[in-house]
């Protein structure tokens, strides 16, 4: 059992975000894996609700079921602990089911419809819009935090795109002058619109949101298809 110590309301608390040593092996490990996830997205949710400068150590601790001295001894500060959060919320948004296999189709239309799709459902997911909300409020304090999200959640993406345009220029079935610009264009032509609404609270049936992304792809191969 996990020591613990009384906490500020007198309600005992675990100090340890790992298992005592008596259950070390795989099994312990993985379960000192999930409660270190499980404290990051308590503390993301602490950080959205009260904004950086309103969440405490003392908020956070309450809503991990942690203690201070545990979330202190594993972080260092709160700058750490709130990047620690975010760099998490960053991992769940970039996990992807392996889109190479849709990128090797000859239809292009097909392949861009699925892969706006996926990067759409990606960036309208709950935590897709917990990691938006976290960068339009904080972003300007932590600039590193939107070049992490841009690095590790947005580059793979745009470069399995322009791969993908720059394949269809080389067999001339479409003219793009740069297929890294034309990878960017048409992902914000897909998320940009239904991702600011339902940021906003607003609502979108998943049909319409399907021909969202079918309206995007017409237009961009509108625009992209070669001239015979």
């Amino acid at each position: 059992m996990a020591r613990t110590r009384p906490g500020a309301t007198g309600i005992s608390q675990p100090t340890d975000l790992a298992p005592p040593r008596a259950r070390a092996g795989r099994p312990a490990r993985d379960e000192a894996a999930q409660r270190r996830a499980l404290v990051l997205d308590r503390a993301l949710e602490v950080f959205l609700e009260r904004g950086y400068e309103g969440a405490t150590v003392d908020l956070i601790a309450a809503a991990a079921g942690a203690s201070k001295r545990t979330l202190y001894a594993h972080y260092g500060d709160k700058t750490a602990l709130f990047k620690a959060a975010v760099q998490r919320a960053i991992e769940l948004y970039t996990v992807d089911p392996d889109p190479l296999s849709i990128a090797q189709g000859d239809d292009l239309e097909a392949t861009l419809t699925a892969l706006g799709r996926m990067r759409l459902a990606h960036v309208i997911s709950p935590v897709g819009m917990r990691l938006q909300r976290i960068l339009n409020a904080e972003a300007y304090r932590f600039p590193e935090i939107f070049s992490w999200a841009t690095e590790q959640g947005s580059r793979p993406m745009n470069a399995l795109l322009a791969k993908v345009l720059r394949r269809h220029a080389a067999a001339g079935r479409i003219e793009v002058e740069s297929p890294e610009r034309a990878a960017v264009a048409f992902l914000s032509m897909v998320v940009g619109a239904p991702a600011r609404l339902i940021q906003a609270g607003g609502q979108i049936d998943p049909a319409e949101l399907d021909e969202m992304v079918r309206f995007s792809v017409r237009l961009f191969l509108k625009g992209a298809l070669a001239r015979g």
